[in-house]
């Protein structure tokens, strides 16, 4: 008898069933960002948008390139929700970036793996909202003769939804992960 082998083909791309996954979470994300976000009123929302698709990368594991085309779908579908017109095709992307080097990180030890979804959608969301609040003040307030609204009242707000995020994420993950049949992690 000889012995059997089971090579695992490398993934080409994403499947129909990860786009699928990716366009139902973005979608979830711009529901809560449009009905919870209608309840803020200080010039920031929180971004939900954010939440999902770092569920979703870290479901999916895209490569790098993939990632940064699900962050400007995510910037896309910003654009038609009430907000700061164009700033998120720039501040998704980053937050999607920060997510897949995140997760694609070869940490092996216990800790990491059971805190990945929480620490990789924390540092995903002050990436891709500091980002955002950098662009606003540059392309928006910088020597323009308009009342800003305070540093403090952003970052408290980023800080808010980095952590509002990060909890929906880490409750999530284990969830979805199962109901997908993805099994265990990497």
């Amino acid at each position: 008898m000889e012995k059997r082998v089971v090579i695992k083909e490398k993934k080409a791309g994403l499947t129909i069933s990860d786009v699928i996954l990716v366009g139902v979470l973005l979608a979830t994300g711009a529901v809560l960002k449009f009905f919870v976000g209608s309840m803020f009123n200080a010039g920031m929302k929180p971004n939900f948008v954010i939440a999902m698709y770092c569920l979703a990368i870290l479901i999916i594991k895209p490569k790098l390139s993939e990632a940064i085309i699900i962050g400007i779908i995510a910037g896309a579908i910003c654009q038609v929700l009430p907000g700061t017109p164009y700033i998120n095709l720039i501040s998704e992307p980053l937050g999607t970036l920060v997510m897949s080097i995140l997760i694609s990180l070869p940490l092996k030890f216990k800790p990491y793996s059971l805190l990945k979804p929480i620490l990789g959608t924390f540092l995903s969301t002050l990436a891709s909202g500091l980002a955002f609040l950098g662009v606003l003040y540059i392309a928006f307030y910088a020597g323009a003769n308009v009342e800003t609204i305070p540093f403090s009242a952003f970052i408290v707000m980023i800080l808010l939804t980095a952590v509002v995020n990060a909890v929906i994420v880490q409750i999530l993950y284990i969830p979805v992960k199962l109901a997908l049949g993805r099994g265990k992690d990497d």
